[in-house]
C-alpha cells in the first residue's frame, strides 16, 4: 500500500527536522522544506496529499504559498504551524485555504491526531461518502439543500446545523474532534463557540431522537460520535 505523503515546510531547522522524522516513524513519506519557495517548487513537481505549512517562512511566507497551493490544487488538504494566536491571524489563515490551525508550542500527538482526523474525513469524501445524501439510520440528510428527513418528514436545517451533522456523518462511528470542529465551522475555538456549539449539537439529538438506533454521544475530552447501530 502507498504511504501517505506530506509536504512539511517549517524554517526552523531543529522542528523541521523532528516533524519529518516523527511523520515518518508513523509511517508516512514526508518532505521538508525550510522555506516558503522551495516547497512550491517540490509540491508542482510532485505529488502530495496533504500540506503542512509553518506561517512565519522566509522567502515566501505560509498564507502565500498556501494560496499558490490552492490555485494548483483546491482540494488537497493544508494545516498551518504558528506562533501566531491571535483571532485574526487564524481567520486570516483559513482565507488562505486552511483545514486545520496548530499554535506553537503543540504536541506531536496533537499534530498527528489532526493529521489523521483531516484525511480520514478527505479520504472518505474522495472514496465514496456521496456529499450529496447521507443515510443516517432510518433518516435521510442532503447537506447541500439542508434538508433531514425522517419518513414523510422533513426539516429544513440551518447552515450551522447543516455543516455540523454533514461533519458527523463523514465520520459517523468514528471520533469527531471537538477543536477541528470548532476551527472548521467556527473559525475560533474560544469558550463562547464552544458553548454555541453545544447547543447545536443539543438540537441536533432533538432533530434525530426518532430512531433510537441513532445517537451522538460526547466523548470525554476529545469530541462527539455519531453512533449508528
Amino acid at each position: 500500500m502507498q504511504k501517505i505523503k506530506i509536504l512539511l515546510a517549517e524554517d526552523d531547522e531543529n522542528l523541521g527536522m523532528l516533524l519529518r522524522e516523527y511523520l515518518i516513524v508513523k509511517s508516512y513519506d514526508a518532505d521538508w522544506f525550510i522555506n516558503g519557495e522551495k516547497a512550491y517548487k517540490s509540491f508542482i513537481k510532485g505529488h502530495y496529499d496533504l500540506c503542512i505549512l509553518d506561517v512565519m517562512m522566509p522567502v515566501k511566507d505560509g498564507y502565500t504559498l498556501a494560496k499558490e497551493i490552492r490555485m494548483t490544487n483546491a482540494e488537497i488538504p493544508i494545516v498551518f504551524l504558528t506562533a501566531k494566536s491571535l483571532k485574526e491571524d487564524i481567520i486570516e489563515g483559513f482565507k488562505a485555504g486552511a483545514d486545520d490551525y496548530i499554535c506553537k508550542p503543540f504536541s506531536m500527538e496533537e499534530l498527528l491526531f489532526r493529521v489523521e482526523a483531516i484525511l480520514r474525513r478527505t479520504k472518505k469524501e474522495v472514496a465514496g461518502v456521496t456529499l450529496t445524501e447521507f443515510k443516517i439510520g432510518e433518516y435521510l440528510f442532503f447537506p447541500n439543500t439542508q434538508l433531514l428527513k425522517y419518513r414523510n418528514t422533513e426539516h429544513k436545517l440551518t447552515t450551522k446545523e447543516s455543516e455540523l451533522l454533514k461533519l458527523l456523518s463523514v465520520n459517523k462511528n468514528t471520533i469527531l474532534d471537538r477543536n477541528f470542529t470548532l476551527k472548521t465551522i467556527w473559525v475560533d475555538d474560544n469558550y463562547f463557540n464552544a458553548r454555541s456549539m453545544d447547543v447545536y449539537i443539543a438540537r441536533l439529538r432533538k432533530y434525530l431522537k426518532e430512531d433510537p438506533s441513532v445517537q451522538i454521544i460526547n466523548v470525554h475530552g476529545k469530541g462527539f460520535k455519531l453512533i449508528v447501530s
